[in-house]
This record gives structure tokens, sequence and C-alpha cells, in this order.
């Protein structure tokens, strides 16, 4: 592959708050984040240049101005900061906002930082009509909430290429067995393939098992230009962000992907050469000079296990219809040669949406380190991170060691 195309930051601290039901204001889980990160760093709250918060829509305005939130929260000193949005690539589109702003030269040091406090039950729409949405008009049109939606998916894996419950099964066992290590997850407990299908059907194949939960939770990092980080590390080298993908549908590509889910405006108009989720990966290699066939290490949105399995061909570590191989072979555990969500994956933490996309990014960066004690992988040195928010916001970033 060619050189990466675009230059790199560096990841010098990263941290979390663990994730479950703690019934606290979401900024106290920002705040234990950003601090963890901070110390991880080694550097102090005053040489941080830039905040980039990533938005929770469920904890009135200030979840929706985030990163001034969290500074004054960490006290005030005038720098500046921003907030942003994308349903779950919010953390991501946080990372790229300080990124460029790093790569911009207008700050050395930024710290990225994204909390949740979550309600019971799944997760729906709570802003009115927005008859433009794909997402909203599947949940009002179809009726189609979210395990109802992932369902779609796992009956079309069904369908097309002849997935089992017992593999959608194997996803959740694989997950449990990696977050028993994870002291931030929710959920560690070992999980074994009788529980899940003992476990109450939610939606056609999907039992409760298979969709994981909504949480409470916070991450957090530290991202300085690589000058800053051989000042401050010396000899030591640090994880760096290769490339950070937040691209959007290409029409008449819809953000559903659904067989024949698309308007008749898009009759006669060829399909773009890449799926949504598929060019979400493909942008992130292009952008850091790499292939699938690099990356030793992932973390994947599996808001279902049949929607994991959906990554592993929408990244390009296996040919369409060809997951469910790699899960029965066992190359997608800790111990086989592409571990997929080393961290346990939303299967044991759950959803702390604004959090998620950079909690994946911290579990990275403990793997790169070989920090991650309990579920280290075998001395990776390319990780890729992937999911995606409502409306169309695309999230994968590329780590590298």
């Amino acid at each position: 592959m060619s050189n990466a195309t675009v230059e790199q930051v560096a990841v010098l601290g990263a941290g979390m708050h663990p994730w479950g039901k703690w019934g606290h204001n979401f900024v106290t889980y920002g705040v234990a984040a950003a601090r963890a990160a901070l110390e991880d760093a080694g550097i102090d709250w005053k040489d941080v240049g830039f905040v980039a918060g990533a938005d929770t829509m469920r904890n009135g305005y200030p979840g929706y101005i985030s990163g001034a939130t969290f500074a004054q929260a960490l006290g005030w000193t005038g720098i500046p900061v921003t907030s942003t949005y994308g349903a779950c690539a919010s953390g991501a589109m946080a990372l790229d906002a300080a990124r460029q702003r790093i790569l911009s030269g207008m700050c050395d040091v930024a710290l990225v930082v994204g909390a949740d406090t979550t309600p019971k039950g799944f997760l729906k729409p709570n802003v009115g009509g927005r008859e433009d949405d794909p997402d909203w008009l599947r949940f009002k049109l179809l009726g189609a909430s979210n395990p109802t939606y992932f369902a779609l998916y796992a009956r079309r894996r069904m369908d097309l290429y002849g997935a089992t419950q017992d593999d959608f099964a194997a996803v959740k066992v694989k997950n449990s067995r990696h977050g028993l290590g994870n002291p931030y997850a929710r959920y560690r407990k070992e999980v074994t393939a009788e529980d899940v299908s003992a476990s109450p059907l939610v939606a056609s194949p999907l039992r409760l098992l298979d969709i994981c939960a909504t949480s409470d939770g916070g991450a957090a990092m530290v991202l300085t230009s690589m000058d800053y980080a051989r000042k401050h590390l010396g000899d030591k080298s640090p994880v760096r962000i290769s490339a950070i993908s937040t691209v959007t549908p290409t029409f008449p590509n819809t953000i559903i992907e659904m067989p024949e889910f698309a308007t008749d405006s898009a009759a006669g108009i060829p399909a773009p050469d890449l799926k949504f989720k598929q060019a979400i990966g493909h942008a992130a290699y292009a952008q850091a000079g790499i292939g699938p066939d690099d990356v030793d290490v992932a973390e994947v949105y599996d808001l279902s296990t049949a929607l994991e399995l959906d990554w592993y061909e929408d990244l390009g570590f296996c040919g369409p219809g060809e997951a469910e191989k790699l899960i029965r072979d066992g190359v997608t555990t800790l111990d086989g040669r592409l571990p997929v969500n080393p961290s346990g994956g939303l299967a044991c933490f759950g959803e702390a949406v604004p959090a998620q996309a950079i909690a994946q990014v911290c579990e990275l960066t403990w793997q790169l380190r070989g920090e991650a004690e309990g579920r280290q992988a075998n001395d990776p040195k390319v990780g890729i991170t992937a999911n995606q928010g409502l409306f169309g916001h695309g999230s994968s970033v590329i780590l590298t060691r």
C-alpha cells in the first residue's frame, strides 16, 4: 500500500469511567474520564489547548454544549472548545475536530470527552417529526424500532448466507468472554450459547442477549502533535491516530441499506461502488495508506450479534457471506488471527452514545500499548474501529504504532 496521505497525531492519554446504571449526571462520568486521560498522559489540565465534546441529546442543554460543559467542570482556562453531534458517531467527530486543530498548528494538546446518562429500555428518537430522515421514517412508517431494525439485518444474513442463531450466539459468547478482563465493562459474566437461546425473544430471530443494553458511562482521550509527544515521551514511541473517517452515504445508496428501501426518484441511477458501511472503513484505509490485511485488532459496533458479523465483511476482513466462517473458526477471538471486540464490545458495555466511539479508541490504544490486562491481543500494531450514527454518520478510526 502507499504511505499515509494525512499527517498523524499522537495519543498520549486514554481514560474511562466504568459503564453501568449509576444514576449520576453525565458530567460526572465525563470529568472522571477526562481526569483519568490527563493522568494517563502525564499532563496537567492547564496544558490543554482545546476541548472537543461529544454531545448527548438526553441530558438537557448541558448535553448540547458538551465541550463547554466539560471545560467548565474541569475549570475555565480560556481555551477554545467545540461540541459535536452525530449520534453514535459523535465521539469520532470530536476526535476528528481535535485532530484537525492539532494538524492545523493551532494547538499542541487537545482533550476529547464523551459521556452519557441513558434511560431504561431501548433508545428511540426524542425529537419531533423529521420527514427527511430515513432513520426517523423507519421508526414512524415501518414501526422499526432499533431491535426490529437489527432483526431485519439478522434475517437478511440468514436468508442470504445461511447464518444461524447459533452463529449469532457465538458472537455473544466470544464478547462476554473478552469482557471478563475489562474493568470498565458493565457486564463481566461469561455467557453460554444456551443462555442466549434461553433469553426472551425480542425481535425474531434476535433474543435479549443478542442485543446490547443502554448504559451510563464516559470516555476521554488526550491527543497531541507528534512533536509534543516526542518532547514529552523522549525515546518512547506513542500510539498514533493515522486515519479518521466520518463519511456519509452516496446517493442513491440509503442509510438503511435494506433491499428496495429507496424512493422512485432513484430509479435508473446506478448504485455506488460501495455500500455506506463499506465506504466508512474504505475511506479510513485510504487515508492511512493500509488495507484490511494490515489490521491486527478491531473494535466494531455490535449493537446486535448479527451486526458484528456484517462489520467483518464491511471492513474487508472477509468476503460477503464469509463472516460466519470467521466466527466458527475462532478467527476473531483473543487468541485468533484477528481479535474483534477484545473490550467485550457493546455486548459487555451497553450504549452510552457519545462515549462509544471514543471508548473504542481507548481500547485500541491500550491494546497497541500492550496494556489491556486480562484481554490483551497478541502484539497488535494496527487497529481499526467502526460504528455508524443515525442519519448517515460514518465513524472509523485507525490507530498504529
